[in-house]
């Protein structure tokens, strides 16, 4: 006999890139149904109490949570294992304190402060646009958002800038050749198109990026950089 969803979670089974301690604790929290991958997500448990340590406990979590200080992309989540995914904005009311969730040069997730003024909006990238009840056109994104009567020049795999106080898209790029996306280095490679998230127009981004700019260096080019700058300090 089936029996049916599992509710927990083991550490050892649990993804890499969370990079949780496999000794000591055999659980780890099974994150909820959500539109993200939980390979391509972190959970604000994770986020509060192992990356920002801004709590110690597992309860310590839950009451942050309960009292609404944390919300996700403006919208106020109480559920400690909500995933969020690329480029969600998570906001700390209480200090007033904003992080974008995006990739570190190794590929693995960071949580880069943001400013004030960066921390209103965020950028997402279209899944499909269709048509609904009574012809009313809308588009979804890759984290489920719906949003109706968007501006028909937007079409799947643009991203949008989407106001997160008034929920209006306010500018939006087209996916095409020339814009700019993480790796800027100039190295030629192939991947799936829904690898491939557009950041802004030609080669300046909409958003700023974490130190190294998204570009993975090679062995031989870290140490390259590394003896360079120690001959600087040295002259």
């Amino acid at each position: 006999m089936a029996r049916g969803l599992k509710k927990h979670l083991k550490r050892l089974n649990a993804p890499k890139h969370w990079m949780l301690d496999k000794i000591g604790v055999a659980f780890s929290p099974k994150p909820s149904s959500d539109p993200h991958k939980s390979r391509e997500c972190l959970s604000l448990i994770i986020i509060l109490q192992n990356r920002l340590k801004y709590a110690l406990t597992y309860q310590e979590v839950i009451s942050i949570l309960m009292q609404r200080q944390a919300p996700v992309d403006g919208k106020v989540r109480t559920d400690k294992t909500y995933l969020a995914g690329f480029m969600d904005v998570i906001s700390i009311l209480k200090i007033n304190e904003s992080f974008r969730l995006l990739y570190d040069t190794k590929g693995r997730f960071y949580l880069h402060s943001l400013r004030d003024e960066e921390a209103k909006f965020n950028i997402y990238k279209v899944r499909s646009v269709q048509f609904g009840q009574k012809e009313i056109p809308y588009l979804n994104t890759y984290d489920g958002r719906t949003i109706h009567y968007p501006d028909p020049l937007i079409k799947a795999n643009d991203t949008i800038k989407l106001d997160l106080e008034s929920n209006e898209t306010v500018n939006f790029i087209k996916f095409d050749v020339g814009n700019v996306v993480m790796d800027v280095l100039g190295h030629e490679f192939a991947t799936r198109l829904g690898n491939v998230f557009t950041l802004g127009k030609g080669t300046k981004p909409w958003v700023s990026l974490p130190k190294g700019k998204g570009i993975k260096f090679s062995i031989i080019e870290e140490a390259r950089k590394r003896l360079g700058a120690q001959s600087a300090t040295i002259a």
